[in-house]
């Protein structure tokens, strides 16, 4: 296996590295003496430099070719306006960092501290500490007794816990990537906050699968996106987003999308085609709708998480692909383990992380700013500014913090949607947010949602999750019917109606009250949910 390229960012000290005539070989250079080390095989320097040392760059690359004739010396100017200003210093290596074509695949980085000023030299470990820059540190000292010779060096991989009191100080790079994973909305609900923060801290300190769990339209597969972008821009990813919908994969479709196929593996497969997990080498692969897949590509996705290898439909050759898994449901998947529809095994492998993304009506102070946000983004959209009277946006908040929204944010995004595109002038009226409230006062409750879901909305994961196979059957059939019904006298109606013929009285309404208190459920309770 070839060897990884090695390559030193450093800048060059003006008076450390200093020196002219043969007088210059008796004294210690860092710059020069790193590349003398016999056990430290340097193949490139990138050298940060200002314009007014040229004579200077151009002696020190000359006098590494005579110690080091591997060692590439590559120069970068880099004139700051004060190297004292550490504003300045900063945002140009930070500038620097976010251009610079890292090749993780191929090379190993490290960062010299030695030269430049001392700002400099903290900037550069704040860079590296951040991730900016991905690599380690090099620190390079002179002999105590020989200061010709190369002198010593060690190499710091930054541990983060140990600095935890230089961590706080720049809370606010923690604060814009929690920002950028809730698209920027400045959100109030505490626990969706902590559940953010987590989240962040997940991603870029993990490459274990993470499953988002949630019901339809909570936002998983946009926070999904959000999390890879975060995870690119901190250069811990170099490949590509690789996204489906697993609800829609049946078959021999399923595999070859997941998978791949070869020309002919199957009636219909006219050329080859690469999978999702080849695509997302390197990258990430979201999975939304996970526990729709069926049981045969469960199986050789786990194989393809576990080992990074897996065979294309039709062809006896191993792929291999090192991806980040992102998993999403709004589903329970231990119920779908004790049904036989989910591998138990594979459920472990991709539960390691496992974050709840709220509904909507779990979010009500929350509503107020998404609605700023919806009312951007359709702006963007229609091409006009759109806005809201006073009146007008008064009653849609009032209306939609009591509101069940079934669809959560595709419900709620739509409703902004067909408003914006109802103003007349690019203002929203009362009148108008009347005629949306009314539109959405006759949507059946909870419509379009399966009853499995219905029974963790009404109970929450955990208690759902401790239910007899039996009696989450038969919940599930009442709630069904509870979503439905007008009144709790039609459902009563509804749910015992083959016996009805056969009693005196009819005390439909009393036993279903019952049979909802054995869940501590009420019928009221359930047609705001």
């Amino acid at each position: 296996m070839a060897r990884r390229k090695l390559v030193v960012i450093g800048i060059l000290g003006t008076t450390l590295d200093a020196g002219k005539g043969s007088s210059r070989w008796d004294r210690w250079r860092p710059s020069v003496a790193m590349t003398q080390h016999e056990d430290l095989l340097i193949d490139r320097l990138d050298l940060l430099h200002g314009s007014a040392v040229a004579d200077l760059v151009t002696r020190v690359t000359t006098d590494i070719a005579q110690v080091s004739p591997h060692t590439q010396v590559v120069p970068h100017v880099m004139d700051f306006r004060d190297p004292w200003d550490f504003e300045d210093v900063y945002a140009r290596l930070r500038d620097f960092a976010a251009k610079y074509p890292f090749n993780l695949d191929g090379e190993d980085y490290l960062v010299h501290i030695t030269t430049g000023t001392h700002v400099a030299q903290i900037c550069m470990f704040l860079l590296t500490e951040a991730r900016y820059i991905p690599g380690r540190l090099l620190q390079t000292s002179p002999g105590r007794r020989a200061p010709q010779r190369p002198g010593t060096y060690s190499i710091i991989d930054l541990d983060l816990s140990k600095y935890d009191r230089l961590a706080a100080r720049f809370q606010t790079e923690k604060t814009e990537a929690h920002s950028f994973l809730k698209a920027g909305i400045e959100t109030g609900n505490a626990h969706f906050n902590a559940l953010i923060a987590r989240i962040e801290q997940v991603a870029v300190g993990s490459h274990a699968p993470i499953l988002l769990t949630g019901p339809t339209g909570a936002g998983k597969s946009k926070l999904a996106r959000r999390i890879f972008e975060l995870k690119k821009a901190r250069r811990q990813v170099s490949g590509a987003f690789a996204e489906v919908n697993c609800a829609t994969l049946r078959g021999d479709a399923a595999m070859s999308a997941l998978f791949g196929h070869l020309k002919g593996a199957f009636t219909g497969a006219l050329a080859e085609r690469h999978g999702l997990l080849r695509k997302a080498d390197q990258g990430v692969l979201f999975l939304d709708e996970v526990g729709e897949l069926g049981l045969d590509e469960q199986a050789m996705l786990l194989r393809a998480i576990e080992e990074k290898v897996f065979y294309p439909l039709g062809s006896d050759k191993e792929v291999r692909s090192d991806f980040q898994l992102l998993c999403g449901t709004n589903r329970d998947l231990r119920l779908c383990i004790a049904r036989g529809q989910f591998r138990e095994d594979l459920f472990a492998r991709i539960n390691l992380w496992s974050f709840a993304l709220p509904a909507l009506h779990e979010r009500p102070e929350d509503i107020a700013p998404n609605l700023e946000f919806e009312l951007a983004a359709v702006s963007r959209t229609l091409g006009r500014a759109v806005t809201m009277n006073r009146e007008a946006r008064e009653r849609f908040l009032k209306f939609a913090r009591s509101w069940s929204w079934p669809g959560n944010f595709r419900d709620f995004d739509a409703a902004v949607t067909r408003m914006a595109t109802l103003a007349e002038g690019g203002r929203i009226t009362e009148q108008v947010v009347a005629e949306e409230i009314e539109r959405l006062s006759q949507v059946t409750v909870g419509g379009g949602a399966d009853t499995a879901e219905l029974v963790t909305r009404a109970l929450g994961a955990e208690r759902a999750a401790r239910l007899d196979r039996f009696d989450r059957v038969q919940l599930e059939d009442v709630l069904g019917v509870c979503r439905d019904a007008r009144s709790l006298s039609a459902a009563g109606r509804e749910l015992f109606a083959a016996s009805l013929a056969e009693r005196s009285s009819a005390n439909d309404a009393d036993r279903l009250r019952k049979y909802l208190a054995r869940f501590d459920l009420e019928f009221a309770e359930l047609k705001r949910r």
